[in-house]
């Protein structure tokens, strides 16, 4: 256990992020307490510094919801997981600080070999992705998935993730050195949104047949032009509404294409779902990361003080991949 009772963290105060001390929490039943070493930077947390998704009841009112780290203390009820084990984990809240407490089930080993900033970099986004393309759009081999946002932690991992299982993947980005640095990922084609109207681009690549499965984390304007570059039996999935939440929708390709219009968000989902999307990414994933088959993309990492720094960057949209707090 840790030698003090308080700890360093970032809180929210009137939309800004403040240095603060706070009491270190106490794990319950199947909690672990993690000494955070690294954590990951994400829409969300910008999101909810700005009032516009408020922490599920129960979490912690400090942002981060991923972080990596080694063990400190384990819950009574606790039995594959002891101190000083090194894990990354996905969270509710409480990762900017320098103790969080993490479900006992929704943390994975360290990567062989990695260190503490890859492995923050890992939960939000492979949770995120696995989830929504493969487990609700069931992305299959030789499907097309279109990215929006390829250049994001998201995307990466999406193009990454959809490569390593056999899919065709096509991305858009905002300027020609994140298509390239897609296309250099993997991607099968990117295409620049503020130089093309990416529907009309989709489908000159795939000779108007259209793409099996969307990942889409913008929303607004983008849903009707999304709907005209589905293929037949094609699945949409909204993950995350950064140009708004109000669409006009023509339904009629909807009918005639047999169109699958799905969303999701992970953050207030139970223990229970989340531990399945864990066991598959240990199983599936895991054995990818560890021969370097597949891995995160950090763009830069910022001391726990300056995170206010790492989410004026993110706000930016200047970054491509991930944004790492080392704690």
């Amino acid at each position: 256990m840790p030698l003090t009772n308080s700890m360093r963290a970032i809180e929210i105060e009137a939309g800004s992020l403040k240095l603060t001390e706070r009491p270190i929490p106490t794990p319950a039943a199947y909690q672990v307490l993690i000494k955070t070493a690294a954590a990951g930077v994400n829409r969300p947390d910008i999101m909810q510094r700005k009032g516009l998704y408020p922490a599920p009841s129960g979490a912690s009112d400090i942002p981060g919801l991923e972080i990596a780290g080694t063990v400190a203390a384990t819950g009574a009820n606790v039995i594959h997981l002891k101190p000083g084990d090194a894990v990354c984990a996905l969270v509710t809240g409480g990762g900017y600080a320098e103790y969080c407490l993490a479900s006992a089930a929704l943390c994975l080993p360290m990567p062989e070999g990695w260190s503490f900033i890859q492995a923050a970099a890992l939960p939000e986004t492979f949770f995120t992705v696995w989830s929504n393309v493969f487990d609700r759009a069931h992305l299959m081999p030789n499907e097309t998935l279109l990215v929006h946002g390829g250049s994001s932690g998201i995307g990466t991992t999406a193009i990454q993730l959809a490569k390593a299982f056999h899919a065709k993947v096509i991305v858009t980005a905002r300027s020609e050195a994140k298509c390239q640095f897609c296309m250099e990922l993997g991607a099968d084609a990117a295409i620049n949104y503020k130089e093309l109207d990416f529907a009309e681009e989709i489908n000159r690549l795939t000779s108007s047949k259209g793409v099996d499965v969307i990942l889409d984390m913008i929303g607004g304007d983008y849903f009707q032009r999304n709907l005209k570059c589905m293929a037949f039996d094609a699945r949409l999935v909204q993950i995350a509404i950064q140009n708004g939440a109000k669409a006009e929708i023509n339904l009629l390709p909807l009918m005639l294409k047999r169109l699958t219009i799905t969303g999701s968000t992970l953050r207030a989902r139970d223990d229970d779902f989340k531990e399945s999307i864990a066991q598959k990414l240990h199983q599936k994933v895991w054995p990818l990361l560890e021969t370097g088959k597949i891995k995160p993309i950090i763009h830069s990492t910022f001391a726990l003080s300056d995170a206010a720094k790492a989410h004026e960057l993110m706000e930016s949209s200047q970054h491509i991949g991930k944004i790492i707090l080392e704690v």
